[in-house]
């Protein structure tokens, strides 16, 4: 089987480099068709003229470039506006959307960048459905996206598959240990969808233990008056991440308080759990797709900054806990969201849908 991956995705975006590694790793060949676009635009997401010319240039690149012989199509994440193009190159072979997100939910229903009733909302919403409805398989991240999308965009429910996110094993090993100094590590980017206020008011509960966050974005200036126990760093080199993990006494998830919140399990933590770091993130309907409280993770109600608090203060106070809630999420992980397992599943869902 040999794979196009094509668009105008973000190249270094897990989502992205973890699909291409999975499906290599199931045997599949894959090969890119890639315009550069969003690398290194920290406020992406822009529908102003100068956003639109680019968008346009990167389109007419896709379209003019290389060409090759694949069986299947892959649209990678953020691919939304390379739907129209990707249907013209692809001549009739299946075309797959890996769109991790809606435009419209995220940028309108999550990070309010658009107010709802705005002409941009108009457009993201036509840009969604083209690109949804263009595809001949959708791939969802959660089984939550997978009914949201079906629901929002009017597809059947059978053109709507889940593959999991998982974490690229190269670089997320296991290797926690019990921490001489317990602190706590979040990684992200500072958007609604994190909870990043219940993430500094916790700290606030828990003055004796450090809190360190990692990432940048929208809601940069709530750092501005954090408490004095929490440090922050807005970038560190991907390659650096998986020792700040496994050197944290625990992990954070997301806790925003979002219908986007609910239906996603983000990249951050399927990171705690391949490196067997104790996980705690917020009590969602996508989570308990993956994880079970006091099992594998320590799930607390979304926007309770008193309850997040006490998690946390329970595995600072008890190493059999949190060395039996990390060793736990690792061999979640093993089960369900490794490499080995998401390579079969995308590889599965490629030959079904050639074999219709």
């Amino acid at each position: 089987m040999r794979v196009l991956y094509f668009g105008t995705y973000e190249r270094d975006y897990p989502r992205n480099s973890q699909v291409i590694s999975c499906l290599r790793g199931a045997g599949v060949e894959v090969v890119e068709r890639h315009a550069q676009l969003w690398e290194g635009r920290r406020h992406r997401w822009s529908l102003g003229l100068a956003a639109m010319l680019r968008i346009a240039a990167s389109e007419t690149r896709l379209l003019f470039g290389r060409k090759g012989a694949f069986d299947v199509m892959i649209v990678g994440y953020p691919g939304h506006f390379d739907m129209p193009a990707a249907r013209r190159i692809a001549r009739g072979r299946p075309v797959v959307f890996n769109p991790l997100v809606s435009l419209w939910d995220t940028l309108v229903g999550d990070r309010a960048r658009f107010s709802p009733g705005s002409p941009a909302a108009g457009v993201l919403r036509r840009i969604d459905r083209i690109a949804f409805r263009r595809a001949d398989l959708v791939v969802a991240d959660t089984e939550q996206h997978a009914r949201y999308f079906a629901e929002t965009f009017d597809l059947p429910r059978a053109k709507v598959e889940v593959c999991l996110v998982g974490a690229e094993d190269r670089v997320f090993r296991p290797g926690w240990q019990p921490p001489g100094q317990f602190d706590v590590l979040f990684v992200g980017k500072l958007i609604p969808l994190h909870g990043l206020e219940t993430i500094l008011e916790a700290a606030r509960l828990l003055p004796d233990i450090p809190f360190r966050v990692i990432g940048s974005g929208q809601l940069e200036h709530q750092l501005r008056t954090r408490p004095g126990n929490v440090s922050w760093a807005p970038w560190v080199e991907y390659e650096e991440l998986p020792a700040a993990i496994q050197e944290a006494g625990c992990a954070l998830g997301v806790f925003g308080t979002s219908d986007k919140a609910a239906r996603v399990i983000p990249n951050k933590a399927y990171q705690a759990l391949a490196c067997g770091t104790p996980l705690v993130t917020g009590d969602t309907p996508a989570a308990r797709e993956l994880l079970a409280d006091e099992v594998d993770a320590l799930l607390v109600p979304v926007g309770d900054a008193p309850a997040l608090a006490a998690a946390i203060r329970r595995l600072a106070s008890d190493g059999e806990l949190a060395g039996r809630i990390g060793a736990a999420g690792r061999a979640t992980y093993e089960a369900r969201a490794s490499e080995e397992v998401l390579g079969a599943r995308w590889r599965a869902l490629l030959e079904g849908l050639l074999a219709r």
